[in-house]
């Protein structure tokens, strides 16, 4: 029996970032007693070969379910190839006010305005240190709120070195729609001197480490294809590792008149997929094979991760779909991509 089905009309008459809240806590305390192996062994998948790394299979956990690495063991034991948290930047923050997580049922999506809360990244390394995972682990980097776009680099590169041992890869988010000014850094000089810094940054600690952390970009859905297009020819120019399309909208077309529509921040869950599916053949199509694509959002079954691997993408990231439909989203997911 699928047990979330029980529990999701109560958690659904719950304000949405407390029922959130809640299931993070309950997974967690069900991870510690063992009552999760309830939901049978994990699927055998094929293993993927993605940015230098073995991925046990191509479902992951998008970053900002997990903002503080928290709950890693919980989610691991889902049946995830891989997770990845965060999104954590160089010190504590609080985000937005409340309330700033909305559902638009109607459509299957999610409304959020978090604004990166996160207890900072020294917080986030403490939590990975304390959990069991092994497995294959993204940490997702940003910049703090008040940080101004002319010194986001000395943030990244703070998070960069910080979490670099301790990650199987890290994310560099420059797409979140709810921290001022940040998808300007997707403009080509900001990104390309953004890029260089890192790559430099990476080559350096890899040295000094003696081992090598893929980095990945992550963007935004809502650009043009010429934006696309450079976003792609930067990667190759600075032999980025990978990149994760997409992150949230902006865009209300999709859910236009529904109860939250016109709540400010990132839209996501099933209104976004078909534009994340885009811009990943956009991508594709431009990079050729040479930088790698994980394909996330909007994936509410097996057939819409089928879409994103069909369009070019190698692996692929659950977020708001887990929201809808439960854990059972990742074993469907897995049986569909083998």
């Amino acid at each position: 029996m699928d047990i979330y089905s029980v529990f999701k009309p109560l958690l659904f008459r719950l304000d949405a970032e407390k029922a959130h809240d809640i299931t993070l806590k309950s997974l967690r305390f069900a991870a510690r007693t063992g009552v999760l192996h309830l939901l049978g062994k994990p699927l055998s998948t094929k293993p993927r070969q993605v940015m230098g790394l073995t991925f046990p299979s191509a479902v992951g956990l998008a970053a900002g379910l997990d903002k503080n690495a928290a709950y890693i063991d919980g989610m691991a034991v889902l049946g995830f190839g891989f997770i990845e948290v965060g999104t954590v930047t160089p010190r504590p923050q609080p985000g937005n006010p409340k309330p700033r997580l909305f559902r638009v049922t109607e459509a299957e999506g999610i409304i959020n305005r978090f604004g990166f809360n996160n207890l900072g990244v020294d917080q986030l390394i403490e939590n990975v240190k304390r959990s069991k995972y092994k497995g294959i682990l993204g940490i997702n980097i940003g910049k703090n709120f008040d940080t101004p776009n002319v010194r986001a680099v000395d943030d990244y590169l703070i998070c960069l070195r910080k979490v670099y041992v301790h990650a199987s890869y890290v994310t560099v988010n420059i797409s979140s729609p709810n921290t001022k000014n940040l998808r300007a850094l997707q403009e080509k000089e900001a990104l390309g001197n953004l890029l260089a810094a890192l790559k430099r940054e990476q080559q350096s600690l890899a040295e000094a480490h003696g081992r090598y952390v893929p980095i990945a970009l992550k963007i935004a859905p809502d650009l043009e294809v010429e934006q696309v297009h450079e976003i792609a020819d930067l990667l190759v120019q600075h032999q980025f590792d990978g990149v994760i399309a997409t992150n949230t909208t902006l865009a209300r077309s999709a859910v236009e008149g529904m109860p939250n529509a016109d709540e400010t921040g990132g839209l996501s869950g099933a209104p976004v997929r078909d534009r994340s599916t885009l811009v990943i053949r956009q991508l594709a199509e431009r990079l050729q094979g040479q930088v790698p694509i994980i394909g996330v959002g909007g994936i509410l079954s097996g057939q819409d991760a089928a879409e994103k691997i069909a369009a070019g993408a190698s692996l692929v990231q659950l977020y708001s779909g887990l929201i809808y439909r439960g854990p059972q989203l990742v074993k469907e997911v897995s049986r569909t991509l083998g």
